[in-house]
């Protein structure tokens, strides 16, 4: 059974793009047993809708009803990124590129659109609980969770993880382009007047920089057994 309650336990893991994330937060969900929700694969979703219906990013109203009316659909894989699909169709592989990421950043940074998602994201909150990833998780989704982590890696480190897992999926890139548009996107994040990438008050920081996934697993899941 769904439910929206406060009761439910919510672990945001808060963090700048190829921060790890994604993968650290698919990992704590699984060894929880709780459910996940990739916030950032809702932004990207919209701004992959918008642009298949040939929107443009500066008709506002237009992108909020987009984000309103696409339907997306979240299928879990152990051990791997869940599947995407949106308004029916397999997206999983078109929303990790680099260029969708981008348009997801833009679109984020729109007041309507980030509203008209915010709903979306709250109905993931469900027994027997939730670990969410995104940038704003803990401070405006879920603000009154229990556990807040705001996890952080170096821009070069971040631009080497992109240019791997980009790689082996086989799309053409450069670390080089993957470093200017991370920190671009940092900035854009960082910079942005509604909901800016920041870390709540309350959170737990975590340098992943030289952590392995597994390290880092283990550290938030000692957040939660200490209750703290």
């Amino acid at each position: 059974m769904t439910t929206t309650s406060d009761k439910v336990p919510v672990l945001t893991i808060d963090g700048p793009s190829g921060s790890g994330k994604g993968t650290i937060s698919r990992a704590v969900a699984e060894r929880l047993g709780w459910h996940f929700l990739d916030s950032g694969a809702l932004y990207r979703a919209v701004g992959l809708a918008a642009g298949s219906a040939d929107i443009a990013f500066d008709d506002v109203d237009a992108l909020a009803r987009c984000a309103l009316d696409t339907e997306i659909h979240f299928q879990d894989r152990p051990g791997d990124d869940p599947l995407v699909f949106i308004n029916g169709h397999d997206a999983s592989d078109e929303l990790r590129t680099e260029s969708c990421g981008a348009a997801a950043s833009a679109i984020a940074a729109i007041p309507a659109v980030r509203a008209a998602l915010v709903e979306k994201q709250r109905q993931f909150r469900r027994a027997p609980g939730l670990v969410a990833d995104g940038r704003d998780m803990g401070t405006v989704i879920f603000p009154d969770a229990a556990f807040k982590v705001f996890l952080t890696a170096s821009a070069e480190i971040r631009a080497e993880r992109r240019y791997k897992q980009l790689k082996e999926k086989g799309f053409e890139v450069t670390l080089a382009t993957l470093l200017r548009e991370i920190v671009a996107r940092d900035a854009r994040d960082a910079g942005r007047a509604v909901a800016p990438l920041r870390a709540a008050s309350d959170a737990v920081h975590i340098d992943a920089s030289g952590l392995g996934i597994g390290a880092v697993v283990e550290r938030v899941l000692e957040l939660i057994r200490h209750g703290s």
